[in-house]
């Protein structure tokens, strides 16, 4: 809950401060920043909160697949920053248009 609180803090922050001019590109590259920033703490974490040597493990040593698990759990928590991070750039587009 706190790391979800942390990255909706942050895309927040990436959202008000991503420069207009650079619309999608930037916007794609601030999104991608977010999602391995997610992805490499909940790598980093461990699986369930045990070590990474208890976590692979769990995965017969395959780091591979130790990452792939964690890209995949990441992709499915990934909604609420995303949305943080579109809602002041989308307020930013609208308000300057007459």
């Amino acid at each position: 809950m706190i790391l979800l609180a942390a990255m909706i803090c942050l895309a927040l922050v990436f959202g008000v401060f991503l420069p207009l001019r650079r619309s999608v590109s930037g916007y794609v590259a601030a999104a991608l920043l977010l999602f391995l920033i997610q992805a490499a703490i909940n790598t980093s974490m461990g699986f369930a909160g045990t070590s990474l040597e208890e976590s692979l493990l769990l995965f017969n040593g395959s780091v591979a697949s130790y990452i792939g698990y964690n890209l995949q759990i990441t992709y499915r928590a990934f909604a609420l920053p995303l949305f943080a991070l579109a809602l002041p750039l989308v307020f930013r587009l609208h308000k300057g248009r007459p």
